[in-house]
């Protein structure tokens, strides 16, 4: 049976809020850990590796729950190995790849005990990465954010959880709470720890939400009651990736 996210993470609820690129911030990710999920911040979100450094030790301050950084590892991006340097430094509790191959991030972090997560588009790279040694991949079907494949996101997952061994993530496709609750009724339980997305998407209105509250602020922006939702999923073993949308 393939490992849960929550096993592997240890978050009370088995949500990621996505990392997104310039809106992603310590606030966000330190709100969605008061709320009991984990979440991710992109890199590049930061110009310089020294205040991607000083990004992790501020949320760290504040809390002592998992989360993890977002790299692209391409050529694109000319602070990769720096980047990837200070995530091992400072031992982030889980690295999310995106573009370009993963092989150096996952040599180099899993000896460090960090799980690495891989963004796939199709059946022959999540096959690639899973050789690598990824921890899981994120099947960015085509409803999804950021660099999504043709495949739309059922269909993908489908695919990969019949060819893997390793845990299944599943971005893009879900806003409200109505539609994670079709999306879970729908999984076939043996999409053990596959992970459904939504997004959400504003991080002064989320970060206003203030700790304790966070749940009651999402249940009221966007009708997702944590709670209920992970739930309904969890009993099917089904996976949230989430970020927050503008009311």
């Amino acid at each position: 049976m393939k490992q849960s996210f929550t096993d592997i993470i240890q978050c009370e609820h088995p949500i990621i809020m996505a990392p997104m690129f310039l809106v992603s911030n310590v606030e966000m990710i330190t709100e969605a850990l008061a709320a009991g999920i984990t979440g991710a911040i992109p890199a590049l979100n930061y110009r310089t590796t020294e205040e991607l450094a000083r990004a992790i030790d501020s949320i760290r301050e504040i809390s002592n729950k998992p989360f993890g950084i977002n790299l692209i590892v391409n050529k694109s991006n000319v602070r990769y190995k720096s980047q990837l340097k200070v995530c091992i430094e400072k031992k982030v509790d889980f690295i999310i790849t995106s573009l370009g191959s993963p092989r150096e991030c996952i040599e180099l972090a899993k000896p460090q005990g960090i799980p690495v997560f891989c963004d796939v588009i199709d059946l022959k790279y999540a096959k690639i990465v899973q050789e690598l040694g990824a921890t899981g991949v994120i099947a960015v079907g085509s409803g999804a954010g950021g660099h999504a494949g043709n495949l739309g996101s059922k269909d993908l997952v489908t695919t990969l959880n019949k060819e893997l061994d390793i845990l299944i993530i599943s971005a893009g496709g879900i806003a409200l709470a109505y539609s994670v609750n079709l999306a879970a009724e729908d999984v076939n339980p043996t999409y053990s720890h596959t992970n459904l997305t939504t997004n959400f998407n504003h991080s002064y209105d989320y970060a206003r939400s203030g700790g304790g509250a966070s749940a009651a602020f999402a249940a009221a922006q966007t009708g997702l009651t944590l709670t209920n939702a992970t739930n309904a999923t969890n009993q099917l073993g089904v996976t949230i990736f989430a970020s927050f949308p503008p009311a």
